[in-house]
Order: C-alpha cells, then structure tokens, then sequence
C-alpha cells in the first residue's frame, strides 16, 4: 500500500531518514529489474486496444451453493436445505429465494456451477487460488489478478490501477497468504488498500490525504527526496532501485495531490437516494465505490464482502458460534448482498459501463451438501459456483452442472486457473505472456494448457 507519511527515526546529514528512503511509496519493494519494468511498459502500449476494467467481488466465507445458485428442489430434506427456487428473468435457471434481486437480473449475469479444487478445505487455500489462479509452493507467492494487471497496464489516472476495499482480508484460520498482494512482482505492485468503512459517518480515506499536522515543509521534503537521490546519491541514482524509488514516490505525490483522487472517493457527492439504493452497509457503500472507481479511471476495484469468519456474519455458516447460522445468512447476509449487487449491475447498465467492466462473484469453496447436526454446512472444494457479469460475458447461461446433491461437478468441470483466465481473456490480456518470476526466471501468465471459460463469451 501506498505511504508517503511513514515518520522515521534515524537521520542523515540532509535531515532525512532511512526510513523516509524506504517508506516513500512503497519503496520496500526493490528488486524489479529495469528490463522488467519496460517489458510492462511494452505490454501496457500492447494492449491499449482492450480497455476494461474489473470488479471482483470475493465472498470470504463461501455461500452455500445449495441455498444459493445451484438448488437441489427434488433431493432429501437434509440436503436440499429450507429455501425454494424461485424463476429468473429471461435466465436458463432458477436461484434461491433470499436472492431476489439476482432473480431480477439474471439476463445479465451466468453462472458456473461446476467449480471446483483439490487443495485443502481451508479459507486461506482457496483465497490464494481464486485470486492469482495458482495454491502457493515453495514460498513463493503468485500475485494477485489485480496487481498482474496493473504491473502489464499501468494506471490510466493519478488513481492507482489496483484498489482493494475496505481492507485486506483478516483471519480466516489458516495463517497463510491470502492472495491480495502483487508476490514475486514486488510491493510497487501491491494495491491501494481502503483502510475504512465507507459506510461509517464522516467517511475519510486514511492515506489519501496528508493528515493536518503535516506541515507544507514536512510534505515538501518529501518530495526532495527524488531530487537528493538524483544530485547526491549518484551511484544509487544509476542503479535501477533509484528509478523504481523515483517512480514509486511520484505516483504516491499525485495521487495525494490528485483533485479526481479526492473526488472518486468521496460518496457525499452521490445523492441519499443513490446510497441508500445500494443499503448503508459496509458491502453495499463499497460496491456503490467501486462503481465510482471505475468510472473514474481505476483497472481494478477487489471488493471483500466480508472481513473474516470469526464473531462476524458470513457466508461461513457452520451453524455455531463464532460462525453464522443458515439463519442468520437468509435474514442479513443474503438480502445485504443481494441489494447491493442489483444495485452494482443495475448501476453500471444505467451508466453504459457493464459492457466494459467484468464483475465476478468468487468464493473460495462451496458448503456440504449434506446439513451438519447444528444445522449449518462445512466447507466443501469439491463443487461450488461463481458468477460473471458484463465485460463480454452473455448473460443469463449456466456453465457445467452440478451432481444430483450438488456435490462434485458432473458436467465441465471449472479449476480456479480457468477462472481467472477467464478475467485475464476479458481484459484482453495474452495469456502467453510471462511475467518475470522468482530468481528473475520467466513466469507464466497461465499454466501451460489452461483456457479460458469460452462458454460465458
């Protein structure tokens, strides 16, 4: 995340310190070779040609395919679950009861019921995979679909090319990499982070803005930082860290600086009607912030529906404390989400947007088809559904099917490699290209052979 505010402690002879050197737009991210830094300039003017953008929302948690996208009417109680299918709109399916906005718009979104993985059913394994489309080995982390695209494009504007609302993903009990970071591309790629609630009164963004303390000296010395590492640092100026430092901290300065910044950020410029369309919780201002985002000029906008799985409502629902019951999903979780995602679509279509914006509804696993004792649904890799919407996806289709339980896949299985190929084909990436990887070797956008889902286009 961007930090142009970090105090240090240890002073040089100019009156800075180390870690004014280090801090300055995340300048710990060093080890990005010169050749690698115009291979994405290279890229970025390739693919002008192609010029969406996507709203990724990752439903930490995991719904519930059964009670969600993908219901079984005719199966036994216990796995069918309480709620029935209601019909959609001009759709090849049906969809759950607490889900009647989606019902609404289904001509405009498809679903994929036949995704799967074989990692372990842990949040965290799941998160790495459907966001970078790869599980983390040998301690090295993939970058996340939203830094790849930003390292390959670049920013359109002084806003960053990758945000992430409202924070990163907290606990979710494996203690692992959750798959939000730009990995082996180096921190330069990380995203912008939100850091805050947009729902809350007097919504600010932490680091978008000096705080009031920051004196017009302090901030200014800031930016002589890039003029002492050229005039008197010289060998560091010719090496290649002094350019990544260079560049680093004058995106950070034009994003603070930046009047559109300032703008796209702040919700009071929506009418109350607006906001309240989309509902005053945390999910629904931060999909009513991602359209704004976009509209203004961002790649990338990752929405986290959720935060964690612990003493918070989610889709994790285990039934027992401290995770939500069925319950609680059909009474809070589901009819927040389905406000806002109908507003989300509905909002973009208005606003001609949906044709050049893929919004895709991930999760890391489905639930148990079979209703656990305390009447909720474990975790379950082995059959789940994700959904797309505009940026070329046809709406209104099904991908793959399901068995008669929703269980395994019986018809076109989908690995989470294919799915975010699926967000690199409709951005209009070449899924050929390497990127540079770990030890400065070649690393493939995709794994050799993976397509993607060509049935949703």
């Amino acid at each position: 995340m961007l930090d142009v505010l970090g105090r240090g402690t240890a002073h040089t002879c100019d009156g800075l310190t180390r870690r004014d050197l280090l801090n300055v737009g995340s300048l710990s991210a060093i080890g990005l070779s010169l050749p690698q830094l115009l291979q994405a300039e290279q890229a970025s003017r390739k693919d002008k040609d192609n010029d969406r953008s996507v709203i990724m929302i990752f439903n930490l948690g995991a719904p519930s395919q059964i009670d969600c996208f993908d219901m079984k009417p005719d199966a036994p109680a216990e796995i069918r679950g309480p709620f029935k299918p209601i019909s959609t709109k001009n759709a090849d399916f049906d969809i759950s009861e607490i889900l009647p906005e989606h019902a609404r718009l289904a001509d405009k979104f498809s679903l994929v019921r036949s995704c799967y993985h074989t990692a372990a059913a842990v949040h965290d394994t799941g998160h790495q995979m459907l966001q970078t489309g790869r599980l983390f080995t040998g301690g090295v982390e993939t970058p996340h679909a939203g830094c790849v695209l930003s390292y390959l494009r670049g920013r359109k504007t002084d806003l960053p090319a990758h945000v992430v609302l409202p924070e990163m993903m907290g606990r979710t009990g494996g203690n692992l990499p959750h798959g939000q970071s730009a990995g082996f591309l180096g921190k330069a790629y990380d995203p912008f982070v939100l850091n805050a609630d947009p729902s809350k009164p007097n919504f600010k963004v932490p680091d978008l803005l000096p705080p009031s303390s920051l004196g017009d000296v302090r901030l200014e010395r800031r930016r002589a930082l890039r003029d002492i590492v050229e005039s008197k640092l010289s060998a560091f100026e010719s090496s290649e860290n002094a350019k990544l430092m260079s560049d680093n901290f004058q995106s950070a300065y034009r994003l603070i600086n930046s009047p559109q910044a300032r703008g796209a950020f702040d919700l009071e410029k929506e009418p109350k009607e607006v906001r309240e369309r989309y509902g005053m919780s945390r999910f629904g201002q931060c999909c009513l912030l991602a359209r704004r985002l976009i509209e203004a000029g961002v790649r990338f906008v990752t929405v986290n529906t959720f935060m964690t799985v612990f003493n918070e409502l989610s889709w994790d629902i285990h039934g027992t404390k401290p995770f939500a019951s069925i319950e609680q999903m059909r009474d809070q979780v589901a009819p927040m989400y389905d406000q806002a995602y109908g507003a989300l679509i509905s909002d973009l279509e208005e606003r001609g947007l949906l044709e050049k914006t893929l919004v895709c509804n991930l999760a890391e696993f489905g639930r148990t088809p079979r209703v656990n004792p305390a009447g909720g649904r474990d975790h379950w890799p082995q059959c789940f559904t994700t959904y797309f919407a505009g940026g070329g996806v046809q709406g209104g289709r099904v991908v793959g099917k399901s068995d008669s339980i929703g269980a395994y896949p019986d018809e076109r299985p989908v690995n989470p490699a294919e799915v975010v190929a699926t967000i690199f084909h409709s951005l209009g990436l070449d899924l050929e290209t390497h990127l540079p990887g770990p030890a400065g070797r070649p690393f493939p956008l995709v794994d050799f052979g993976t397509k993607p889902i060509h049935e949703l286009f």
